[in-house]
């Protein structure tokens, strides 16, 4: 399959989400950097699971866990491994991912996740006996419902819905609700019939062939964040239909993002792909002429955190400043050995990189 970046597979004549009453063809795909412990446990689980096919894409691993993936490959012949020379983020690694599963095995589904993410037990039977009724039911991708490991909901795959295309989303949004006025509320994960949705993110997300036919491919520059976002609102916008399914229950041992209070990024250079990406997600879900205004009110909200950098604060801005200019004009293609540049005087090593979201 030879495509362009973001361009959809040629998928014409095929049964786009498998046929009613069929099993259909299952994949998950992990992507991973440098986090052996949390692999082992994701494959662990993933490969007890009812599925056909496990890509793990490799993001150029250094602590053992390219080892682990070669020895377990020739274990089991639903594994296929994916190493790639360097690191490519998150994004670089669901693109690659995405193209090489529909290439060499043409799923029905294929459910995504992180490397430090995995269904609960239970949860992919559950999902390919529901499939083709979802599937007639006009859902072209489910977002599972996501939760910490004591059970609490992760907030960070919290799926939305886009408050500039729904008038309820907005009106929470704008007199009070922030966050919470277009993300689902908590008593939605308590539904047993699918939702609509706008957004959602790379953990627990089962894209259908009729989802990758009509959106195409993750944008493998944006490296880290927003790359989920983007991918669905893009999927949404194309006409296609995400539904909340919170009942396909899915754990997330995430660290990077604590429960409650700001986020500073660390290393720094992830200041520049959250502004950057986040950019480029306002103003696809706003549109040219919302984003203005929404832009001016981010960047004073942005411009102020600077002081949570305390000495670094100057190294921050500088950041901030590179990423607005490169997302208004839409450039992605910035290297990430650039980005670190940005921050080397106190992210000077060079093998420092993103393992996956984090």
């Amino acid at each position: 399959m030879t495509d362009t970046p973001g361009r959809s597979p040629d998928l014409a004549g095929q049964d786009l989400n498998g046929a009613a009453g069929s099993r259909p063809r299952v994949a998950a795909l992990v992507v991973t950097h440098n986090r052996k412990s949390q692999l082992r446990r994701t494959v662990t689980r993933l490969l007890a699971e009812d599925i056909d096919y496990l890509v793990i894409v490799d993001n150029a691993s250094t602590d053992g866990s390219t080892d682990f993936l070669f020895d377990l490959e020739a274990s089991d012949g639903r594994l296929h491994v994916i190493r790639l020379s360097e690191n490519r983020g998150g994004a670089g690694g669901f693109e690659t991912g995405l193209r090489d599963t529909m290439r060499l095995f043409d799923p029905d589904w294929c459910v995504v996740m992180d490397d430090d993410a995995r269904p609960l037990p239970g949860a992919m039977a559950a999902f390919r006996t529901q499939a083709p009724d979802l599937a007639a039911a006009g859902w072209e991708a489910l977002a599972a419902g996501v939760y910490y490991p004591d059970g609490e909901i992760c907030e960070m795959n919290r799926p939305s819905r886009n408050p500039f295309w729904n008038l309820r989303s907005f009106a929470r949004t704008l007199f009070g609700g922030g966050r919470a006025g277009f993300h689902v509320q908590d008593r939605d994960y308590d539904d047993q019939t699918a939702q609509k949705i706008d957004a959602a993110s790379f953990v627990g997300l089962y894209l259908s062939r009729a989802a990758i036919m009509r959106a195409g491919y993750p944008d493998g520059n944006l490296f880290i964040y927003g790359d989920d976002v983007l991918y669905t609102l893009k999927l949404t916008a194309a006409g296609g239909n995400i539904g909340f399914a919170p009942w396909l229950r899915f754990e997330h041992d995430c660290t990077t993002f604590r429960r409650g209070g700001g986020h500073i990024h660390r290393p720094m250079w992830k200041v520049y792909y959250n502004y950057r990406n986040g950019l480029l997600a306002y103003r696809q879900a706003a549109g040219p002429i919302l984003f203005w205004p929404v832009l001016l009110v981010v960047l004073i909200k942005w411009t102020t955190k600077a002081r949570a950098y305390e000495a670094d604060w100057k190294t921050y801005l500088s950041l901030l400043s590179t990423a607005v200019g490169d997302a208004l004009r839409n450039r992605r293609d910035r290297s990430h050995r650039e980005v670190r540049k940005l921050a080397r005087h106190i992210d000077p090593d060079p093998t420092a990189l993103a393992p996956g979201k984090d």
